[in-house]
């Protein structure tokens, strides 16, 4: 039994999901994306973790059907979301921007949707096609994506996240070109974009994308030259040959397989883990999410522990005008949590 594999997917669902409810009120489709997409890995991991704890029996076949459909759309969904990530941070940086107008947004908006949501549907209807068994069990991990490997699933499934690594990274190099072009007065330029973006949140986001893509692509490499390595590419056969053996289950218990593979996929499973604290701590950590932190804390304070609200009254002031003396009493309440902040900020203006 591995229990650190659930407490660590547990933790990385949480991380993930934090900063949902102020991207959702962005309206950052492609945040929104990897956001979901991330959180399609890590959560089912709480579930599969716990239900194949030290065995490999075949316990929930619909479960597994889902599992593994999440898994191969989140293959395509971590690349595809990046790519209009990084377009729209070369665009805003580059000369030739000008302010989107409604048409141009809704075009936009097209593109992010196409590119978060039906490219990884293509890419579950593609994995389709060289899936020769519903899935494989690995005992204390769950159920696991299987297909025949041969130069058509090269094509299918391991080329296209390289691919959309690739495309990522040739938007990053625009985009950085233009910011060392641009960088003396690239606060101005973000600030006439209305993007929202400044230049520490330009460089973070766009540290983040390189780092994921690098890395997404270097595993995606690394799974298949060992593939190759242990299995070897197949010639293709035919369709109903290669999906003769569907129902039937590949089982790989820890007494009966070689430790070298445990080592090689507990490598390649804490990639998206990896990718999750690296998610939270660039788009988590940010100076806006300060209040939306502080309505967590003070919801848990107030609905969970019951803890109510202090209020801290004004001392009175006393001013003397001349021989009158004029004393004026004032009681502000000061309530803790973001009804003050909304106070605070109807004083200052």
């Amino acid at each position: 039994m591995r229990p650190e594999l659930t407490v660590v997917s547990v933790i990385c669902t949480i991380l993930v999901l934090i900063p949902l409810p102020w991207h959702w009120r962005a309206r950052n489709i492609p945040t929104l994306s990897l956001i979901f997409w991330l959180t399609a890995v890590n959560f089912p991991r709480i579930i599969s973790t716990i239900i194949w704890a030290g065995n490999v029996n075949d316990s929930a076949p619909v479960w597994c059907d889902i599992v593994i459909w999440l898994h191969i759309g989140a293959n395509w969904g971590f690349g595809t979301s990046a790519i209009p990530m990084c377009r729209y941070l070369a665009q805003v940086s580059s000369p030739y921007h000008r302010i989107e107008n409604a048409r141009e947004k809704r075009r936009r908006m097209v593109f992010e949707i196409f590119m978060c949501v039906v490219m990884p549907l293509i890419g579950m209807a593609l994995f389709y096609v060289v899936q020769y068994h519903r899935y494989n069990i690995f005992e204390d991990f769950g159920c696991i994506p299987t297909f025949y490997l041969g130069i058509l699933s090269v094509f299918l499934v391991n080329l296209p996240p390289v691919i959309f690594s690739l495309i990522t990274l040739v938007y990053a190099a625009v985009a950085l070109r233009w910011f060392i072009q641009r960088r003396t007065q690239f606060e101005a330029v973000l600030e006439s974009t209305n993007s929202g973006l400044t230049t520490n949140r330009y460089l973070r986001l766009m540290l983040f994308l390189i780092a994921m893509m690098l890395g997404g692509m270097a595993m995606t490499t690394y799974v298949l030259i060992d593939n190759i390595v242990d299995i070897g590419v197949h010639p293709w056969i035919s369709w109903d040959e290669l999906h003769a053996d569907w129902y039937s289950i590949d089982q790989a218990s820890r007494d009966l397989t070689p430790q070298s593979f445990w080592d090689r996929w507990m490598f390649v499973w804490y990639l998206v883990p990896v990718t999750s604290v690296a998610f939270f701590a660039f788009f988590g950590c940010v100076t806006e999410l300060k209040t939306e932190y502080m309505g967590y804390f003070n919801f848990v304070k107030t609905k969970v522990f019951r803890i109510k609200p202090k209020f801290q009254p004004v001392l009175p002031v006393s001013r003397q005008d001349g021989a009158n003396a004029i004393e004026s009493t004032t009681s502000i309440p000061v309530v803790v949590g973001s009804q003050s902040e909304v106070a605070v900020q109807a004083l200052e203006k």
